[in-house]
C-alpha cells in the first residue's frame, strides 16, 4: 500500500462539538470516585451504548495523585469516542463534583449531565434520574450520522503486555510499521510505558526531535527509577513479569529493546505526561505511562487516542471502556491457543511467509475496518477493564 492509497483511504466516524473526530458514540457514565463506581455500574447496565468503568480513586489521595484522577475522568470525557456524559459522585470525595464538571468543561463542549447521591435522595433516586438522563442522551446520540474522514484524523495508542521474545521481533515491530504509517500520513502514534524504555532510553532519544524531547525521554525514566527507589524497591524487581520470564525475556532491558520497536524509526516529536490531551497530526509522540497495561491504555484513552494497537506474546484479554483496543501476537502457539482474544497473527513474519509491508497493509484496513465500527474481540466479549496510575499510597 503507498503513501497515496493510505492518505486516499477513509473511515466513517462522528464529529464532536469541540471538533474531534470519534469511531463510537458512546455515553459514559462517569463515576467521580470509588463511592460511585457501584451507582454507574447499575446505571450503564440499563441504558444501550452506556459503558462505565471502576473507578478506584477519587478520594483520600494527595494533590499529585489526585490530579492523574481527574485528568483520567476528564480525559475520557473529552475523548472523541464518547457522545456524551453523566457524572456521578457522593457528593463528599476529594474529587467534588465542580472540580469534575470544571476539568471535563476544560477539554470539551459536549452534553454533560451530573447526579449527587448524598443530594438526590440516595442510591435508588440517584439511578432513576441518571437512567432517564442517559437513555435520552443515548437517543439523540443515535441520531448522529456518520462522515466520512482520512485515516490522518487517528490517533493511536500503542501498548505491549504478556511479552515474550516474539513481541520484539514481530509483532511490536508491526506496529512500529503502522507507527511509521501514521507519521507519513499526518496522523498520531503515541508510544507509552515509560519503565519499559528503560535501559534502551539512550536509543530512544536519539530519536527525540530536538535535544528538549531528548532529554525530557531521559528525564521521564530517570524519575520512574527514583520514584521507586524511594520506598526501597528497584523497578527490577516487578519487571519482566514472571510470565515474560517464563515466555523467555531475561532482562528488562530485552524487554525495553523490545517495546521500543513499537515508535517505528519516524522522529519523537513531543512527550506528554500522564493523561493529558494529546495533539493530532503529530507523528510519533511519547506518554509517560506506567507499564501496567491497564492504567497505560487509560493514560491513552484519556489522552484522546480513538484506537489502541496492543500486542502480546504470552497473550491477554485486556480491553478499555471506550476505546477499541486490536490484539496481535507474533506467537502462533498464542494465537491458536487464545483466538477468542487476539485479533491480529503476525507470526508470518517470523516464518518468512509475509513480507513487514503485507502484514502493515492487513493491520492499517484492519484499522480502517474497526474505526468503520467493525468490533475487536475484546469489544465483542465485553472487556472494559481500566485503571488508573497511582504516584502514592492513600491518604
Amino acid at each position: 500500500m503507498d503513501k497515496k492509497a493510505m492518505k486516499e483511504m477513509t473511515f466513517m466516524g462522528y464529529r464532536r462539538p469541540d471538533g474531534r473526530v470519534g469511531i463510537r458514540n458512546k455515553v459514559l457514565i462517569l463515576p467521580a470516585s470509588v463511592c460511585a463506581s457501584d451507582t454507574t455500574r447499575i446505571i450503564a447496565s440499563q441504558v444501550e451504548n452506556a459503558v462505565t468503568f471502576n473507578n478506584q480513586n477519587g478520594c483520600s489521595q494527595v494533590p499529585s495523585d489526585q490530579q492523574f484522577t481527574m485528568d483520567v475522568m476528564a480525559g475520557y470525557a473529552a475523548n472523541p469516542n464518547v457522545y456524551g456524559i453523566v457524572v456521578i459522585s457522593l457528593g463528599c470525595e476529594n474529587c467534588q463534583m465542580d472540580l469534575v464538571l470544571d476539568a471535563i468543561r476544560e477539554r470539551t463542549n459536549k452534553p454533560l449531565e451530573h447526579f449527587i447521591i448524598q443530594e438526590n435522595g440516595g442510591t435508588i433516586a440517584t439511578i432513576e434520574k441518571a437512567v432517564r438522563s442517559a437513555r435520552k442522551m443515548t437517543m439523540d446520540a443515535s441520531m448522529l450520522p456518520r462522515e466520512e474522514f482520512g485515516m490522518s484524523e487517528l490517533i493511536i495508542g500503542t501498548e505491549c503486555g504478556g511479552s515474550d521474545p516474539t513481541s520484539g521481533l514481530a509483532s511490536n515491530v508491526l506496529i512500529g510499521e503502522i507507527s511509521d504509517r501514521m507519521a507519513e500520513i499526518g496522523g498520531t502514534s503515541i508510544l507509552s510505558e515509560t519503565t519499559e524504555f528503560i535501559g534502551a532510553e539512550h536509543i530512544l532519544a536519539k530519536h527525540g526531535k530536538d535535544e528538549r524531547v531528548s532529554q525530557r525521554i531521559y528525564q521521564i525514566v530517570h524519575d520512574y527509577e527514583n520514584a521507586i527507589r524511594l520506598v526501597g524497591h528497584d523497578v527490577r524487581e516487578g519487571n519482566p513479569s514472571p510470565g515474560n520470564m517464563e515466555g523467555g525475556l531475561t532482562t528488562l532491558e530485552e524487554k525495553s529493546l523490545g517495546c521500543i520497536h513499537k515508535g517505528g524509526h519516524v522522529p519523537v516529536n513531543e512527550v506528554y505526561d500522564y493523561a493529558k490531551q494529546v495533539e493530532k497530526n503529530m507523528g510519533l509522540v511519547i506518554m509517560d505511562t506506567p507499564g501496567n497495561d491497564p492504567s497505560s491504555v487509560a493514560g491513552m484513552a484519556a489522552g484522546g487516542c480513538q484506537i489502541c494497537l496492543f500486542s502480546t506474546g504470552r497473550g491477554t484479554p485486556t480491553g478499555n471502556p471506550i476505546v477499541p483496543v486490536i490484539k496481535i501476537t507474533g506467537n502462533k502457539v498464542t494465537y491458536a491457543n487464545m483466538s477468542d482474544n487476539i485479533d491480529i497473527d503476525a507470526s508470518p513474519y517470523i516464518y518468512g511467509k509475509k513480507t513487514l509491508e503485507q502484514l502493515g497493509d492487513e493491520l492499517f484496513t484492519e484499522m480502517k475496518q474497526v474505526a468503520d465500527g467493525k468490533l475487536t474481540k475484546a469489544e465483542a466479549l465485553g472487556y472494559t477493564e481500566m485503571a488508573i496510575a497511582r504516584v502514592c499510597n492513600y491518604m
